[in-house]
C-alpha cells in the first residue's frame, strides 16, 4: 500500500482527525479546495437536522507548506461544533440498541456498559473526514487527469433513466439535483418519496454510481487476491456505513448472460485495441484495462428511525422501542461525495503503487510513459516458449 490513512474522533466529540501518508510532495492543497467537498456533503433532500449545526472546515496541522505537500504526513481536523452541546453535560443512558447499526454488536465485543460508545465511532459523522482525505486524492488525480464522481442512480426503488446517457452527462445533471440524480423525473419522485418517509417516520435507501475516468491501464494486479484494484474498490465501499454491497461494471446482470455474450469484445481501433461496451466496469482480472472504471453500491436504509422498532432494553431486560435522538431521512444524496473520497483514495493509492516517486515532478514524466492499450505497446512475438524447462 502506497497511500494509508487513519481517521480518529466521535460523532460529538471535540473534533474528527485524519492521518495520510505517502502523498507525493509537490501537490498544491488548500483547505479551500477540501472545503468544497465538504460543502457537498452536508447539503441535499433528506439531510438532518445535525448539518444544520455543523459548519464543517478541515484544518491543514501538518504536510502542507507554501500550499503545497511536502511528503510528510497530512493531518487534518475537523471540528464538531456540537459538541459544545454536549461538554460538561451528564448524558442519559442509551440501553436499547437499534436493530441493524452497530450499537448491540459492539457492545458486545468491546464489553461497553452503555451504548453510547458504539455509535459514537460508528456514527457515520466519521465520514466528514474521509471526504477531507478523498478531496486530497482527487485533487492528486486531478494532475493526471483522472476523474471521480458520482450520482444517485435510485431511491426507495425509484430509478433514474440512465441508457442511453453519457457519463459526463449523468454527472453534470446530477450536480444540478437537489437529490443528485440526473433524470429530473426520478429526482421529482424520490423528492416526495423522502418528504412521505418524512412524515411516516421512516428511512430510505438506494443506489449510488461511480465513475473513474482517465484512468490508465495497469492498476491493480491479478497476481494476489489483496492487490486486485476491484477488491480494494469493494472494501473501501463496504467500509462506509450503511453501505451493503458493491457491483463492478455489469456484475449481477451479467449473471443472466452466457459467456461469450457477457463480456467486451476486443477489436482494432484507430485509437489502439478498443471495446466494444464497459460491462466489466474497467477492470479485468483485478487489472485496470484503460476504460472508465464504474461501480455501484447499495446503501440500506439507515436504522435511526423515529418509528420505534422493536428491541430489548439493556438495563432492565425487558422488550421495548427503540430510542430516537436525531438522523437523516435519507442521506444517499449526501453519500454521493463519501463515496466518490474512497473511491479516490484506492486510485490514488494504486497509481502511486503503479507510478513510484516521492514528488509529482518525478511522477509525471513516468505517467506519460506508461504502457497503453495499443498493438505497438503489446505487440507479441507469436512463438512457442519452453515456460518450465
Amino acid at each position: 500500500m502506497a497511500l494509508r490513512y487513519l481517521t480518529s474522533g466521535e460523532s460529538h466529540g471535540p473534533a474528527l482527525t485524519a492521518v495520510l501518508e505517502g502523498m507525493a510532495a509537490g501537490l498544491p492543497l488548500t483547505e479551500a479546495l477540501i472545503a468544497v467537498d465538504l460543502a457537498r456533503r452536508q447539503t441535499g433532500t433528506g439531510a438532518g437536522d445535525r448539518m444544520a449545526i455543523e459548519q464543517d472546515r478541515a484544518a491543514i496541522l501538518s504536510g502542507v507548506m507554501e500550499g503545497v505537500t511536502t511528503g510528510a504526513p497530512i493531518a487534518l481536523q475537523l471540528a464538531n461544533r456540537d459538541h459544545a452541546n454536549w461538554k460538561g453535560k451528564a448524558v442519559p443512558a442509551y440501553t436499547t440498541p437499534r436493530p441493524g447499526h452497530a450499537d448491540l454488536a459492539a457492545a458486545v465485543k468491546y464489553g461497553y456498559s452503555d451504548i453510547r460508545p458504539s455509535l459514537e465511532r460508528a456514527s457515520a459523522r466519521e465520514t466528514a473526514v474521509r471526504v477531507a482525505v478523498g478531496a486530497v486524492c482527487r485533487a492528486f488525480l486531478r494532475t493526471f487527469g483522472i476523474t471521480v464522481e458520482g450520482y444517485v442512480a435510485s431511491i426507495n426503488g425509484h430509478a433514474a433513466r440512465l441508457e442511453g446517457m453519457a457519463f459526463s452527462d449523468r454527472i453534470a445533471r446530477a450536480r444540478r439535483s437537489e437529490v443528485q440524480c440526473p433524470d429530473p423525473e426520478t429526482a421529482a419522485q424520490i423528492i416526495a418519496s423522502i418528504e412521505q418517509a418524512k412524515n411516516q417516520g421512516e428511512t430510505l435507501g438506494g443506489i449510488i454510481e461511480v465513475v473513474v475516468q482517465g484512468v490508465p491501464a495497469g492498476l491493480g494486479s491479478h497476481v494476489n487476491w489483496d492487490r486486485r484494484l476491484d477488491a480494494r474498490l469493494a472494501q473501501a465501499v463496504l467500509g462506509v456505513p450503511a453501505m451493503k454491497g458493491v457491483e463492478i461494471g455489469n456484475a449481477f446482470t451479467g449473471t443472466a448472460k452466457p459467456g461469450s455474450q457477457a463480456h467486451d469484445a476486443i477489436v482494432p481501433g484507430p485509437a489502439g485495441l478498443e471495446r466494444r461496451g464497459d460491462a466489466c466496469g474497467g477492470i479485468e482480472g483485478g487489472i485496470s484495462n484503460g476504460q472508465p472504471v464504474w461501480l455501484r453500491a447499495a446503501m440500506k436504509p439507515i436504522p435511526t428511525t423515529r418509528k420505534g422498532q422493536d428491541t430489548v432494553d439493556l438495563a432492565t431486560g425487558k422488550p421495548c422501542l427503540t430510542y430516537y435522538e436525531r438522523s437523516d431521512i435519507c442521506p444517499v444524496p449526501r453519500a454521493v461525495v463519501v463515496l466518490e473520497a474512497v473511491v479516490a483514495i484506492v486510485v490514488a493509492d494504486a497509481l502511486t503503487e503503479k507510478l513510484g516517486g516521492d514528488s509529482i515532478a518525478e511522477m509525471m514524466p513516468r505517467f506519460a510513459t506508461l504502457r497503453r492499450v495499443t498493438l505497438d505497446d503489446t505487440r507479441m512475438s507469436g512463438q512457442p516458449h519452453l515456460f518450465w524447462p
